[in-house]
């Protein structure tokens, strides 16, 4: 008999404390009303949404500086792969003038294109052809003079020019430098 009326204590307890638990979670779930409310307009109006806002506008600020940071690192890294980056290259989409001294040899990125505008300009390579010539739909031999106002490309690597008999002046887009 007692097992029976241990039984019947645990289950009024679990019914007393069912009743406890759907007591508290009515009386919360009524909230307030427009007479009563929970929280008051003017608290919302003057300090939550005022510290919420203030909250998204510092986080929306650092991200837009992470964003910019990433965004700074990645066109570094594409203007270097270009052969844009700092160390006496230059290239891009535009054609840059480019004066080469007398005597001073010139190095060429592969895919770099060059238009001799001035002066007498020599190509120098190890294997053959040394250059495409885009004009002709031709190709330039090592140790040939390059042909004024012609569009030349470095289809392969170690493509250098050298100015001979003066001052020449090139129109270079690519990645080129000066040795």
């Amino acid at each position: 008999m007692k097992k029976l009326d241990k039984r019947w204590s645990v289950r009024l307890g679990a019914l007393a404390l069912s009743a406890v638990l759907l007591g508290t979670v009515a009386a919360l779930a009524e909230g307030g009303g427009q007479t009563d409310p929970l929280i008051t307009l003017s608290y919302l109006n003057q300090t939550a949404i005022p510290q919420i806002v203030k909250q998204v506008e510092d986080q929306t600020v650092q991200r837009q500086r992470e964003l910019e940071r990433l965004f700074a690192e990645q066109v570094e890294r594409c203007l270097q792969q270009a052969g844009q980056g700092t160390g006496g290259a230059s290239g891009g989409a535009s054609f840059s003038l480019v004066t080469v001294p007398s005597g001073q040899t010139l190095a060429l990125g592969v895919g770099c294109e060059v238009l001799p505008r001035v002066g007498s300009v020599q190509v120098q390579a190890s294997t053959a052809p040394a250059l495409v010539d885009l004009s002709t739909g031709g190709t330039v031999d090592s140790g040939a003079t390059l042909t004024r106002n012609h569009l030349y490309m470095a289809t392969i690597a170690d493509r250098t020019l050298t100015a001979s008999g003066g001052e020449a002046k090139l129109l270079i887009r690519g990645s080129w430098s000066i040795l």
